[in-house]
């Protein structure tokens, strides 16, 4: 299955009703009887409702939306890595995000369950077999995070709180790309992230990383490589990054990168570091594709180009 973001819209088979307005009650929920969608498989899911009551997680990304559209009340389950906001922390965990453990999932009863790339087919297969209806939220890029946004907002009747949050988290893109998209390429600086040392790895063409990279108005200097990939440290020396920053906060290495980039001998006549440009960056939040992705953007735009804040 590939994980490329196809938001088709909602096709619409039944007619809009509201709910809750008994006694004159105003602020009711607009419920949609039947309809379909596509999701970031190609899938095409049938909703029973677009009012579900109890919602499982199974990405720290589709958990920090739900909680960015209000929703936090109605997830029930997430994945050991669901750490924010705080009260995500709360919810029942299913074990981790690639293994999930099927029958906590089946013991919620779960009306919706978003699920990733990181699950199995096999994963999908016994869902569907248990009559659950379960939603692949995919996105490639920061434009496929915000269709991601859109689309968990209307197979959850939060459609107008998901467009307000979309056009906020996009307005933060327009502003820094109305700064970035007149700099020359010789005002670009050369940047090295670091997700590891030991072999050293970094974040090529395809990644999340790579991507807020150029939009901050950088150059990643291991565009030559895709997606997650080592670099030798002859590669590194020989591109003399101008700003270098390690990614810290996950697994038991914690900030062993940053400590690389600051400590190792080799690196003492680059460009970075002589000019004291060395920077660690909170993984959970660059590398996740929700609305703190967006925060991201501008945390690097910040440390990238400091002269045009």
């Amino acid at each position: 299955m590939k994980g490329i973001f196809k938001t088709i819209g909602l096709i619409f088979v039944g007619v809009a009703i509201l709910a809750g307005m008994l006694g004159g009650c105003g602020n009711a929920t607009p419920i949609q009887s039947t309809f379909s969608i596509t999701d970031s498989f190609g899938r095409t899911i049938t909703i029973a409702d677009n009012n579900p009551q109890k919602i499982v997680s199974l990405a720290p990304s589709n958990t920090e939306i739900l909680f960015a559209l209000g929703l936090g009340d109605r997830v029930v389950g997430v994945t050991d890595f669901c750490n924010y906001p705080e009260e995500a922390t709360t919810k029942q965990s299913v074990g981790a995000y690639d293994n999930p453990d099927i029958e906590t999932i089946v013991s919620l009863a779960p009306d919706l369950v978003l699920a990733t790339d990181a699950q199995s087919e096999d994963f999908y297969l016994q869902m569907e077999n248990r009559g659950l209806t379960v939603v692949a939220i995919v996105p490639g890029n920061l434009s496929e995070v915000l269709d991601s946004i859109t689309l968990i907002g209307q197979i959850t009747g939060q459609d107008d709180e998901a467009a307000t949050l979309v056009d906020s988290l996009q307005a933060k893109v327009d502003a820094i790309n109305a700064k970035t998209s007149q700099l020359t390429e010789a005002q670009k600086p050369r940047v090295f992230y670091i997700i590891w040392d030991d072999p050293i790895w970094t974040t090529g063409v395809n990644t999340f990383e790579d991507a807020l990279i150029i939009a901050a108005g950088g150059i990643n200097i291991a565009d030559e490589t895709t997606g997650y990939s080592s670099m030798t440290l002859e590669a590194v020396l020989d591109a003399n990054p101008q700003i270098m920053i390690a990614g810290v906060g996950m697994g038991t290495g914690m900030d062993m990168p940053y400590q690389f980039i600051q400590n190792e001998p080799r690196l003492e006549n680059t460009d970075a570091r002589k000019n004291g440009n060395i920077f660690s960056f909170d993984m959970d939040i660059i590398s996740r594709p929700g609305p703190r992705i967006f925060d991201a953007l501008e945390q690097l735009f910040a440390l990238i180009h400091p002269e045009l804040q």
